[in-house]
């Protein structure tokens, strides 16, 4: 079998509620610790200790990701890396059954129109993503990827005329 086999993993850049999601968190469990102590007692650090273990499973997590591409032949699969330590499946496309792939911003897009639109790069704008407008469960979709240049050539020879790299 000749199966071509690629993975690539994009750091998503912090956005600019992350910090502040962080601190009003912590704002939130010393105010419960401090301010529910005259009301309810120690039991207001019960209450604090709770709410911080939520938070370090559930919100501080969902705050640092990674987007991994792996592209086995034609088949792609987009999985979150969620405080590099946990796995969630995302999006599986075969992109033989995209209409175009090209980069964001290019004038080929513009006679295409998503009806729902997934972006998994890391969010920097110097960096070069790519549009893939493939239709998913009868719906016009774009998935926005950030490929470097050796997926790029892999999914170049699947798509051959659809994808360009302007």
């Amino acid at each position: 079998m000749n199966d071509a086999l690629y993975e690539q993993i994009v750091a998503r850049r912090p956005k600019p509620y992350d910090m502040a999601v962080r601190i009003l968190v912590i704002l939130v469990i010393v105010a419960v610790a401090i301010f529910g102590m005259p009301l309810i007692g120690f039991f207001s650090f019960f209450i604090a200790v709770i709410i911080a273990m939520i938070a370090y499973y559930f919100i501080f997590p969902r705050l640092n990701v990674e987007y991994e591409y792996s592209l086995l032949n034609h088949d792609m699969q987009i999985d979150v890396i969620y405080n590099k330590a946990k796995r969630k499946s995302k999006l599986g496309i075969d992109i033989q059954a995209a209409e175009i792939i090209a980069p964001k911003g290019s004038p080929r897009l513009n006679s295409f129109k998503a009806e729902k639109v997934y972006d998994f790069t890391s969010g920097d704008p110097s960096a070069k993503a790519y549009a893939v407008f493939i239709p998913i469960d009868q719906t016009n979709t774009c998935v926005y990827i950030e490929p470097d240049s050796k997926m790029i050539d892999h999914m170049q020879q699947w798509m051959g005329s659809k994808m360009y790299k302007d």
